[in-house]
């Protein structure tokens, strides 16, 4: 293994070391770390050296956000029949595989955001890399949307739709911490009918066709 090489594996080990490390002391204690210097003490590096990697705890909350964003994304990308749903199929394959995600770290989630959390709104600091990510996410979906006709262009509205997705996304979280059903059954139905229900609402509806026809009529006097 040359020098370069060596380096770059022992960055990514303290990154990793850093991550997990703040995760088991989540999990140990119910709570973030005191401090930053005691944190790295325990782990064993310097302080300085936490800081080549993230400027505060609210990094690495954001760092795990992004991670369990990439790792859905990745799923769906792997999958060649995703490429071949509609936009709403699309979407609720992000939640549905997310979900799963934030299964394999549910006592984590639980125990900074259990009792705290009531949409994403409430985490600004924690998820607004997670949310710029998800956004551009939401915006191809919606742009595939329009292209395909299942969600209509309206003035004003359709900019908003982006957001709409991610009230979602923070509905879903906080419908899925708050969940004790087996194998959380609730929050897959919760996904779907709210999914469709937006999706519904984003599609030509029957006040569209009336509008058109509106239109249309007036401008044929």
């Amino acid at each position: 293994m040359d020098t370069a090489t060596a380096k770059k594996k022992e960055k990514k080990d303290h990154r990793q070391l850093i991550l997990e490390g703040f995760v088991s002391h989540v999990l140990e204690h119910g709570k973030e770390p005191a401090s930053i210097f005691k944190f790295a003490k325990d782990l064993k590096i310097k302080e300085a050296e936490f800081y080549n990697y993230f400027t505060s705890f609210d990094a690495i909350k954001s760092a795990i956000w992004v991670a369990l964003f990439e790792e859905t994304h990745r799923q769906l990308e792997e999958q060649e029949v995703y490429k071949e749903y509609a936009v709403r199929e699309k979407f609720l394959s992000f939640l549905f595989t997310w979900v799963e995600e934030l299964k394999k770290n549910r006592s984590y989630l639980l125990s900074l955001y259990g009792n705290k959390v009531t949409t994403f709104k409430n985490l600004p600091t924690d998820t607004r890399e997670f949310k710029e990510k998800f956004s551009d996410f939401a915006s191809e979906l919606i742009l595939e949307g329009k292209e395909t006709q299942e969600i209509a262009s309206r003035p004003l509205i359709t900019e908003k739709y982006d957001e709409a997705l991610w009230l979602q996304v923070g509905f879903v979280f906080r419908y899925w911490l708050d969940d004790n059903s087996p194998r959380f059954e609730k929050t897959d139905a919760a996904i779907e009918k709210s999914v469709n229900f937006a999706f519904d609402l984003m599609g030509k509806s029957a006040l569209d066709s009336f509008l058109d026809l509106a239109k249309f009529l007036y401008q044929s006097k």
